[in-house]
């Protein structure tokens, strides 16, 4: 690759970047994410349960719709694959990431259209 390609993809992975983590409604979705991330380690870890808890499903919650698509395309290549810590994990921080651009994308967009006219009419 020759240096303008390098400056664009950089421009890229630095506009991708700042809508992730540069707006309040992403930043509120990441913790929250984190928050949920601490809670379901915890209780993984230091709970004892009769049954299976079911505090994965919040995570899971947070991360839909993007990582179910990422299930459906694991699983086209196998439900071992797809079941692994190994897919999961990164499917979870990636969905997690991808909604987090789109919330940054959603605020700009609603920061930067257009809103009604205040002005009057002219008079003829």
């Amino acid at each position: 690759m020759n240096s303008r390609e390098n400056t664009m993809n950089s421009e890229r992975l630095t506009g991708l970047a700042r809508l992730a983590f540069k707006n309040r409604a992403s930043q509120v979705y990441l913790a929250l994410v984190a928050a949920v991330t601490v809670f379901v380690t915890v209780d993984t870890l230091f709970v004892h349960h009769d049954d299976a808890s079911l505090a994965g499903v919040w995570l899971f919650a947070l991360a839909a719709p993007t990582v179910f698509v990422f299930l459906i395309g694991g699983g086209t290549v196998g439900a071992d694959f797809a079941a692994s810590a190994g897919f999961l994990y990164p499917a979870l921080i990636v969905s997690v990431l991808v909604q987090a651009v789109a919330i940054g994308a959603f605020v700009r967009l609603l920061r930067h259209r257009p809103g009604p006219a205040t002005g009057h009419p002219r008079e003829a």
